[in-house]
């Protein structure tokens, strides 16, 4: 019979063996930055679904858009993988969208914001000019019972931003609500989820003025 210990101890190399989810995404990242280069000072789109189904090149076709979206990822993966898929571009801008998975696996919006000051320093300490966007929370069908954990992120995000002018936060939520005051299904796909090309539009309305400098 196998004592505790060494059950404990094939655990951990189970994990420690397991393969990394975000590994296949990261690598397909690197291989297009070694093949296609972006040139310095870009905009990088950082986070979850919501990033990684946005069409941001037709979004801002004018503008040198970078997108780095996985879906399902959490705050701390961004943390993670900053230094192979953000750092090495060497952007002026970041965007960056995630929290919402993270509240939805039960971390508290205090934990997320931990995780966001991380990320957050980890650019700073290499990219001290960077301005870095957190694209607030939107409000969706499905995620709607957890509106107020999302809004209590979004505010500890807008308040730790407050007098760092390489900081900023983008407000989301009016825009993807009715006059009901409930989420726009007209901007949702049928998941009640994710967005569709009316809502991308809605988006991406509310974002370009802080790529282009006139917030």
């Amino acid at each position: 019979m196998r004592s505790a210990l060494t059950v404990l101890a094939l655990a951990v190399l189970a994990q420690e063996a397991k393969p990394d989810r975000w590994e296949k995404d990261i690598q397909e990242f690197e291989k297009k930055d070694r093949e296609h280069p972006p040139p310095p000072g870009g905009i990088v789109f950082a986070g979850s679904s919501t990033m990684r189904l946005w069409k941001t090149e037709k979004s801002f076709p004018d503008l040198p858009v970078i997108n780095r979206g996985f879906g399902g990822s959490q705050m701390a993966d961004s943390v993670k993988y900053a230094d192979r898929i953000i750092l090495p571009v060497k952007p002026r801008i970041v965007v960056v969208y995630a929290g919402t998975n993270d509240l939805a696996s039960g971390k508290t919006p205090e934990a997320v914001l931990e995780d966001w000051k991380a990320l957050v320093k980890k650019i700073h300490d290499a990219l001290p000019e960077t301005r870095i966007l957190f694209l607030g929370i939107k409000p969706t069908i499905r995620r709607w019972a957890m509106r107020d954990r999302q809004t209590r992120l979004n505010e500890l995000v807008a308040e730790h931003a407050k007098g760092d002018r390489r900081l900023g936060f983008i407000e989301t939520g009016a825009a993807f609500l009715g006059e009901d005051g409930k989420p726009r299904a007209d901007l949702l796909l049928p998941d009640g989820l994710h967005l569709n090309d009316a809502g991308y539009a809605v988006l991406a309305a509310l974002v370009r003025p802080y790529l282009t400098g006139q917030k």
